[in-house]
């Protein structure tokens, strides 16, 4: 299906394409991967322009609709993804716009808006992947906090996070989905430890995160205590509605390139190779048709929440972008291990 925009939709469109041909030329090269503070700094600076233009709580104060128009055209421009604060913008921040009380609202989403505060998600742990309601880490109240216990791994952006939204387990004899509560954790609180993860590409963009007897204040729980799977839900239907907009027009970008490169070398020659390219054109279409179909679905949902169709997404664009690079990493050869 292809939505139907209205004539203030269209407007919108266009203001946002002129204003990004005028903003994206003052923006600084963006540094290399192992430069965190470089990245923060880039990715912070471009989030206080996006503030300033107001443009920088259309993630989740705005109609579905907005959101993807804003994702589409921001991508199609070549702007900087949600970068360092993908967590905050596209995860934390609408579940706190949601599920928050108007001072944790008032607290968190204005630095988040501004690029002024990081997050990062502290949900998987060493033996808590994709049953991720088997997770371990405890959470312990003492007085006017908890007492948190544990560890997380492949934490994304851990080193320069000021906030993690973290899952803890808070009634260990309950069943393993109504036991788990939702807090926000700050990364320099004592007893937090981050050790990065280097990738075989010498990223370090993965962190495993330890905790030893954290005390997290009461006034950080976001939902009430047990009712963590729920807020979890919350979020990952944030994350599988419109936040992946941008990488399916990314991806069907790089698949053009891929079509190119392919005619320079002379792959294109391999029918094989055309049928693959082929196939993975008309998958990347109709992920973009599904993305439109749950964007309606938000539309007519109360408060604009993405629907499971986007659990259905979600599966999909996994598989076709490890297609994706499979497929790159055939036409390249040698040339897809290069990072510059």
């Amino acid at each position: 299906m292809d939505l139907t925009y209205t004539e203030q939709e269209e407007e919108f469109r266009a203001r946002l394409r002129q204003w990004l041909a005028g903003a994206l030329p003052k923006l600084p090269p963006k540094p290399s991967p192992d430069d965190w503070p470089g990245r923060r700094a880039h990715d912070t600076g471009w989030q206080r322009a996006l503030y300033e233009a107001g443009y920088a709580d259309l993630h989740w104060d705005a109609s579905p609709t907005q959101r993807l128009i804003f994702l589409e055209e921001t991508e199609r421009a070549g702007a900087p993804y949600v970068g360092a604060n993908f967590v905050g913008l596209l995860h934390a921040g609408p579940t706190i716009a949601a599920e928050g009380t108007p001072e944790q609202r008032d607290r968190w989403l204005p630095p988040i808006l501004r690029g002024d505060e990081i997050w990062c998600q502290g949900f998987s742990e060493p033996d808590a992947g994709s049953d991720l309601a088997s997770l371990r880490t405890r959470a312990v109240r003492d007085g006017d906090a908890y007492v948190v216990t544990g560890s997380k791994i492949w934490t994304s952006h851990a080193e320069v996070a000021d906030w993690c939204e973290l899952l803890v387990r808070t009634d260990p004899g309950a069943p393993k989905h109504r036991g788990i509560t939702w807090l926000a954790l700050p990364m320099d609180a004592p007893g937090v430890t981050v050790r990065p993860l280097r990738t075989l590409a010498g990223s370090t963009e993965f962190a495993e995160v330890f905790l030893d007897e954290v005390r997290v204040p009461l006034g950080n729980r976001v939902g009430d205590e047990n009712d963590g799977w729920r807020v979890t839900m919350v979020t990952l239907s944030f994350e599988r509605g419109t936040a992946f907009v941008g990488e399916v027009v990314a991806c069907r970008r790089v698949l053009g390139e891929l079509a190119r490169a392919a005619r320079r070398s002379g792959r294109w020659d391999d029918p094989v190779l055309r049928r693959r390219l082929g196939r993975l054109h008309a998958e990347f279409g109709a992920l973009w048709r599904l993305t439109q179909w749950n964007v309606s679905e938000a539309q007519r949902a109360p408060g604009g929440v993405p629907g499971v169709g986007g659990s259905v997404f979600k599966l999909r664009y996994s598989h076709a972008r490890q297609e994706l690079y499979d497929t790159a990493a055939e036409v390249l050869g040698a040339d897809a291990l290069v990072l510059d």
